[in-house]
């Protein structure tokens, strides 16, 4: 079974008890938290990929460094330890976010822009593109790129929205050399 299909059957188990338990909100701000963990600290990946440890000194490790997050947060990272999966949390985590999403009504958006938007323009980019996906909002991270020039460039999932004048000079020279 591929990796993605793991992740996904985890991420869905643990979603249905967030929203049995109405924590949905709780547990997905958590697995933000303990999906940056696992990303920006390569040695805690590295000691649960160890096999110089028992599995119990790996749980008790995990344990320890989440002390503080929901039961069921910290069941399903015990769980994905038993399974020898430890490198599927943040697959986990992200497939977690993308089914609290369907249920909210959102979408996670990328803006890439000359500078940091103000408030009222990420909510002006959330209103007009959310309607266009069907969706109720956007959550925006806003990326800021000088080479763009001017205007800002959106990508939601696989689409990209190019409103960028780096975006109209290229397509003007492929119009003109063609």
């Amino acid at each position: 079974m591929s990796n993605s299909m793991v992740a996904k059957r985890y991420a869905l188990a643990l979603f249905q008890i967030a929203k049995e338990q109405q924590l949905l909100g709780v547990i997905e701000e958590e697995l933000r938290v303990v999906k940056e963990v696992f990303v920006y600290n390569s040695d805690l990946k590295a000691v649960l990929k160890s096999t110089k440890l028992s599995m119990d000194k790996k749980k008790e490790i995990l344990s320890a460094a989440f002390t503080t997050v929901n039961p069921y947060v910290l069941n399903t990272l015990l769980l994905l330890i038993d399974r020898h999966r430890e490198d599927e949390v943040i697959e986990v985590a992200n497939q977690f976010f993308e089914l609290a999403n369907e249920e909210s009504g959102i979408a996670d958006a990328d803006v890439y822009s000359t500078r940091e938007l103000t408030e009222a323009e990420r909510e002006a980019i959330s209103a007009t593109f959310a309607a266009k996906i069907g969706k109720k909002s956007l959550r925006i991270e806003n990326i800021v790129d000088s080479e763009l020039l001017g205007g800002i460039k959106l990508r939601i999932g696989n689409r990209i929205y190019d409103g960028s004048l780096r975006g109209k000079l290229d397509r003007l020279e492929r119009k003109l050399l063609s």
